[in-house]
């Protein structure tokens, strides 16, 4: 009976197979595009750890090195991740008053450096030195560098020129932990990565107050927290496993509910000759069986090629080291098949059982179970005014309480109420859009409309593949625009300058803006006059007033600009005073007062108004320079060669390019990820269509041999149908665009303005405008075939058909 019913039924089962295999590939794709887009999420903060099993924070120098010596005594690895400001002198001159002095681990699986030239060292004695950190020092391998002052100073040698690829940990300098215990035995801490088999005990051995946790937990509270605590991984997991169960559900359940409303008058032939509920529901769960195992485990092979393609794809078009290579997740795949087989079950049976249980009689009429004056239609109805309610208010919550679970949980179930309501309201929407269009189309129109809206469970279940993939596609795109716009306010507001140098004991010499803007990777340069100032409770220092720098400050003009009457003074310099206070600044034996702002994003000086410098001083000199650099400049080698001309010149350098770079890049990562889990979703949107609008032509093989037999000619069915899947796919557009934006509303106001305060929902018109066109154009396309197939039916054969 499984070989007849599959002979009898090849192109459905057909249609079936590929919604599944689509279903469960894209639950596959969205595996490892996630694993991909994690590792590139947390590279940055994730290197100093990757050979680490354990991390251990909230330790002091003591403790930390009873952590090193527990490993060393159990055969296990440690590496004190922590480092200690000191003089350094690099031969007979000082290289730095102020050097930020770090460990290298002597693991090699826990050293994080990466080499550029030379040796790591091999032992007390040796050091190495950041890349950038030597630029225009005159400092070679080999050199004696002499670390420290007193009897716990370090004399080593200078062995290799390391990289330093991370986010949250760096030093200039790097020596053996030995030698870095001697020269500071109060040296800060910020975390021990700890290897081997001990770390499964080793929480048990420390004082209270230290925390252990798994590497990859500490890593993505780690990167949560330099996302202001926005738990960027854990969200985009979620959401992108939400998709995929949902969309693949949705994909092979719509498929299969037209499926057996198809085979809905066999079954009921079937019991009108002798056949009984049982062997019908077993023959439909045996074929149920074998289609689901077989197209699933094809979906688990199809996914897998295509989500590998894919990180290739994004791997080439992001910066090195942005993604990796996925390893493929056996609980993902047990899921995917488990879905793919299960929802084909299920969604094969639920039907099929519906019209077991009826009247053989009844189940040859047609099926009037969605209206609202039956007892289902009824109940339909008020289950999807209950799931809209519930999803409203799991949103509402989540905006409230910044939830991503609740966010997702309310979309999934209010979106559930929608598609419950389609059957009512698609067809409603329809019949009005085709009504005000079908007075200037003419016949063709009219009568799609009527064909359209003849079958309302049909109809809905057509337009559900693509109402989900232009939802998807709106939210995603509302989202990621507010989200941009969001972010770059926030770092224009919070770095409006991309690099800074600032005298420290004179002014600048006049061609220092030239020697800054001869660097590559310089767009733009200013010299900014200014004055030492004396700073009631923040001591002496410079103060500069922006004049002329709209050209290489970021955001709008004037950001970068204090009022008259204010100071802004670094965060970091502010010590007692508080925002919004009162200091009086002297120079020159003149003086003001002033009302403090604090802020960042402009080096180690104080910022007045060009007019309350005046105030302070008639012979203003140049001491500092702010410079904007090139789209696309590198942070790190820039940021060195800079530092390079601050050296020579005796300025501080401050590069907020590093901080600004490294979120852009997290940006970019999600913004190709989720582009591309997008187009996977459109894809299978545009695919759904086509095989549900196939399989509704094929059910009306009757219908339309009919319309042939009373004149209606191949050109005009054609038509017809065109304007059937036109006019389908402009109200899932149009319904989908709606709900699409109020969900990214949702999501800015629950996620983003967590992060970014005030932020703004940014509809891209365009883009927007390009969904539209898209649908319907995929939804014309999407009928060729099928209505190409029904015109080639000869009227005779088409009423003839079982």
């Amino acid at each position: 009976m499984l070989r007849a019913s599959l002979r009898t039924h090849t192109r459905r089962y057909i249609s079936a197979a590929v919604a599944v295999v689509i279903g469960v590939s894209f639950i596959v794709v969205t595996s490892l595009l996630s694993d991909a887009t994690r590792a590139g999420l947390v590279a940055g903060v994730e290197v100093p750890y990757r050979g680490a099993d354990v991390v251990v924070t909230d330790v002091d120098a003591d403790e930390a090195a009873r952590i090193v010596d527990r490993a060393e005594r159990d055969g296990d690895s440690a590496a004190v991740l922590g480092w200690t400001p000191q003089k350094v002198r690099v031969g007979d001159r000082l290289f730095e008053d102020r050097t930020d002095v770090g460990g290298i681990a002597a693991d090699p699986d826990l050293r994080w450096q990466l080499l550029r030239e030379g040796r790591l060292p091999d032992g007390p004695g040796e050091v190495v030195a950041d890349v950038n950190a030597v630029k225009g020092r005159d400092v070679a391998i080999g050199d004696s560098v002499e670390i420290g002052t007193g009897r716990s100073s370090v004399e080593a040698t200078l062995v290799g020129l390391v990289d330093t690829p991370s986010a949250s940990i760096g030093a200039q300098l790097y020596l053996t932990w030995p030698d870095l215990r001697g020269l500071d035995s109060d040296l800060w801490v910020d975390s021990v990565a700890y290897a081997g088999p001990g770390s499964s005990s080793l929480a048990g051995t420390l004082p209270a107050g230290a925390t252990v946790q798994p590497r990859d937990e500490f890593v993505e509270d780690r990167q949560a927290e330099l996302t202001k605590e926005v738990n960027v991984l854990a969200i985009l997991l979620l959401v992108f496993a939400a998709i995929a169960l949902f969309v693949s559900v949705l994909v092979i359940a719509n498929t299969f509910s037209i499926l057996f409303a198809q085979r809905a008058r066999d079954f009921a032939l079937l019991r009108c000759v002798g056949a009984t509920r049982r062997q019908i529901l077993r023959s439909v769960r045996v074929e149920a069986v074998a289609l689901g195992i077989v197209s699933a485990t094809l979906g688990l092979l199809v996914g897998t090629g295509l989500g590998y393609g894919l990180v290739a794809l994004a791997k080439g078009a992001l910066p090195s080291g942005s993604m990796a290579f996925p390893t493929p997740s056996l609980r993902w795949y047990a899921g995917a098949l488990v879905v793919g087989v299960l929802v084909t079950v299920v969604a094969a049976w639920l039907p099929t059982r519906r019209v077991v249980r009826i009247n053989p009689l009844a189940a040859l009429r047609p099926d009037d179970s969605t209206s609202v004056h039956t007892g289902a239609g009824r109940l339909r109805v008020l289950l999807g005014v209950a799931a809209v309610a519930v999803g409203v208010g799991l949103l509402a919550l989540s905006i409230s309480a910044s939830n991503a679970v609740a966010m997702v949980l309310g979309g999934v179930t209010s979106f559930s109420g929608v598609l419950l309501f389609g059957p009512v309201l698609v067809p409603a929407l329809i019949r009005a859009v085709g009504g005000l269009l079908g007075r200037v189309a003419g016949a063709p129109l009219r009568l799609a409309t009527e064909n359209a809206v003849r079958n309302p469970r049909r109809t809905a279940a057509t337009t559900a593949s693509l109402l989900v993939g232009v939802t998807l596609t709106t939210a995603v795109l509302v989202g990621l625009a507010s989200s941009r716009s969001a972010v770059n306010e926030d770092l224009d507001r919070d770095h409006p300058v991309d690099l800074t140098l600032t005298g420290t004991d004179a002014p600048l010499a006049a061609d220092v803006v030239d020697r800054v803007q001869a660097v590559p990777g310089v767009s733009s340069a200013v010299a900014l006059d200014g004055a030492v100032g004396s700073i009631s409770g923040a001591g002496r220092m410079p103060l500069v007033a922006p004049s002329g720098t709209d050209g290489v400050t970021r955001g709008a003009p004037g950001m970068a600009t204090p009022r008259p009457g204010d100071i802004w003074l670094p965060d970091d310099l502010l010590d007692g005073l508080s925002s919004g206070g009162r200091v009086t600044v002297r120079v020159d034996g003149r003086s003001a007062e002033l009302r403090v702002r604090g802020g960042s994003g402009w080096g180690e000086a104080a910022v007045v108004a060009p007019t309350t410098l005046a105030r302070l001083t008639t012979t203003p000199a140049t001491w500092a320079v702010w410079v904007r650099a090139d789209d696309g400049a590198d942070a790190e080698d820039l940021g060195g060669d800079l530092d390079a001309v601050a050296q020579s010149a005796d300025a501080d350098l401050v590069n907020s390019l590093r901080e600004r770079s490294w979120v852009t890049l997290q940006l970019d990562i999600l913004t190709a990820t989720v582009v591309t889990l997008l187009g996977i979703a459109v894809v299978i949107a545009l695919i759904g269509i086509g095989n549900t609008l196939g399989l509704s032509v094929l059910e009306r093989g009757r219908e339309n041999a009919l319309l042939r037999a009373l004149g209606l000619t191949r050109r005009q069915l054609r038509a017809t149908l065109a304007a059937e899947a036109l006019l389908l796919s402009v109200v899932a557009t149009v319904l989908g665009t709606v709900i699409g934006v109020a969900f990214a509303w949702v999501a800015v106001q629950a996620l983003v303005q967590r992060a970014v305060d005030a932020a703004p929902v940014v509809l891209p018109w365009g883009q927007l405008a390009a969904v539209i066109v898209v649908a319907g154009v995929a939804g014309l396309v999407s009928a060729l075939l099928p209505a190409r197939r029904a015109a080639r039916v000869t009227p005779a054969a088409g009423l003839s058909l079982d």
